[in-house]
């Protein structure tokens, strides 16, 4: 009784910590003017509904903007039209996909005024959106005689080039998404008695287990021995970062940002191109595996996609084969 009065439990400061550590997106004027109920459906909106922090802030920054555009109009809630709604994404000078986003928020954070009772319809519902229809993603592909270039470059006399190296084995022999890298724990390398696998928790709370090739395994197991981190903790970061240039591992776990950037120095030391990213791995891979006929059910699972039409977005073969035609062109 005596530990409950003196000092606060050691999951309330924990709470504590979270909670403070969790970005805050500001309450728009124009909710916040339309009493409890719409302040109700905006914390339900943006932290009740969407779980991904990336999803929250874009959907966040599109709804603020939109009621902002509302304010000048002046229009408060309950008296915003689908025309008001059109007139702002003709308006916006974005891409056709960002205005989509734009639509999807709006689309989402008025449904959640309708189920409160703040509004009586939907405006966003009726709007329809520019097509799109794209046959092939924007990330730009990084050949397998340059993912061989990057990996030679790096200096592994140091556990920060073993560090990097492992990475980006990973990004290249997994396809995995930097977020899922960046995520690894100890325990979700681990071996199975006949082979090491990774586990990494994806996009949507997806869970995967991908096998390791010879090398990869290598890799991360050098890594782990030049860190001394063999015994570490199996809840600890896989991948940590550094103390400035010092080449000593923190505690700390690398961010998505901080292997984005490392890929980015690696690959301006390697005297590759600038506009290559941890992505172009994961194009590089999925092409390479149907080239070589891999059927897209398997390279869609090793993927994680849910949808085999997002899979053919990485597929660059058909960019090859343009380009063999038009050098043909005899002008």
């Amino acid at each position: 009784m005596s530990y409950l009065l003196s000092k606060a439990p050691p999951w309330q400061t924990d709470i504590e910590s979270f909670t403070n550590s969790v970005p805050v997106i500001e309450t728009p004027a124009l909710v916040d003017e339309s009493g409890p109920a719409a302040r109700f459906a905006w914390e339900e909106f943006v932290y009740g509904r969407i779980r991904n922090p990336h999803t929250r802030k874009a959907y966040g920054q599109a709804v603020r903007q939109f009621l902002r555009y509302c304010e000048r109009l002046g229009r408060d809630l309950s008296t915003v039209t689908p025309r008001d709604v059109s007139t702002y994404l003709d308006h916006l000078d974005y891409a056709t996909s960002t205005k989509k986003l734009h639509l999807s928020g709006l689309r989402h954070f008025f449904d959640v005024l309708v189920t409160r009772h703040v509004v009586f319809l939907n405006p966003a519902t009726a709007v329809r959106s520019e097509r799109l229809q794209v046959v092939e993603g924007k990330t730009p592909e990084i050949s397998i005689i340059q993912a061989r270039q990057l990996i030679h470059s790096i200096d592994v006399s140091n556990v920060v080039g073993l560090r990097d190296r492992a990475i980006i084995g990973i990004l290249i022999y997994t396809a995995a998404r930097v977020g899922a890298v960046s995520s690894l724990n100890h325990q979700d390398f681990f071996s199975l008695g006949d082979q090491y696998c990774l586990r990494f928790t994806e996009k949507r709370g997806k869970v995967r287990q991908i096998p390791t090739r010879h090398d990869l395994r290598g890799f991360i197991r050098d890594y782990l021995t030049a860190g001394g981190l063999n015994d570490s903790d199996r809840k600890a970061p896989l991948f940590r970062t550094t103390v400035r240039r010092t080449k000593s591992l923190t505690r700390n776990r690398m961010t998505p940002g901080d292997m984005g950037r490392m890929v980015k120095r690696r690959m301006r030391q390697g005297g590759l191109p600038n506009g290559l990213s941890p992505h172009s791995f994961r194009v590089t891979t999925i092409t390479d595996l149907l080239s070589q006929g891999v059927p897209l059910e398997d390279v869609q699972n090793l993927a994680g996609h849910a949808d085999p039409r997002t899979t053919r977005l990485y597929d660059r073969r058909q960019r090859r084969i343009t380009r063999n035609i038009v050098e043909r062109i005899s002008i």
